[in-house]
């Protein structure tokens, strides 16, 4: 029996610090098409390119724009709004959530977190937003 090619959902990973951008590319990339950027500059030239089905957005980038402002400036853009937005930061006070809960993210996780809490947040969301993708079963814990 042939085994089917599951659809991975596209994902769009905004992440200023360059082990953490290259830790997640490389552990999502078993359950997304992952493609990374640190700044503003990078997200606009990916989204001109690309088609993404979910944004993991942290708050803290490079160049002149933060992921606050990214996020307000994608929801209030009708190419960019219907993309969900993880916000994954270390930003973890309460005042930064709502920042960024009133920016325009759709779900809120601080770091550090384990990888199984992150795809948990990740495939919830897509489903949330009804995007059809299989959902894995990671070490046991389906989603």
């Amino acid at each position: 029996m042939e085994e089917q090619e599951v659809k991975k959902p596209r994902i769009l990973i905004a992440e200023g610090d360059n082990d953490n951008r290259h830790f997640l590319k490389i552990y999502l990339k078993k359950y997304f098409l992952p493609d990374t950027c640190e700044s503003a500059e990078e997200l606009y030239e990916l989204l001109s390119q690309n088609s993404y089905d979910i944004i993991l957005m942290d708050i803290a980038l490079k160049g002149d724009k933060d992921g606050i402002q990214l996020m307000k400036e994608l929801k209030n853009r009708e190419t960019y709004s219907h993309i969900p937005i993880l916000c994954y930061t270390t930003f973890a006070m309460n005042r930064d959530r709502i920042n960024a809960l009133n920016a325009g993210c759709d779900m809120y996780l601080t770091k550090p977190t384990d990888v199984k809490t992150l795809l948990y947040y990740l495939f919830t969301l897509l489903k949330k937003k009804g995007k059809d993708f299989a959902v894995p079963s990671i070490n046991g814990f389906a989603y």
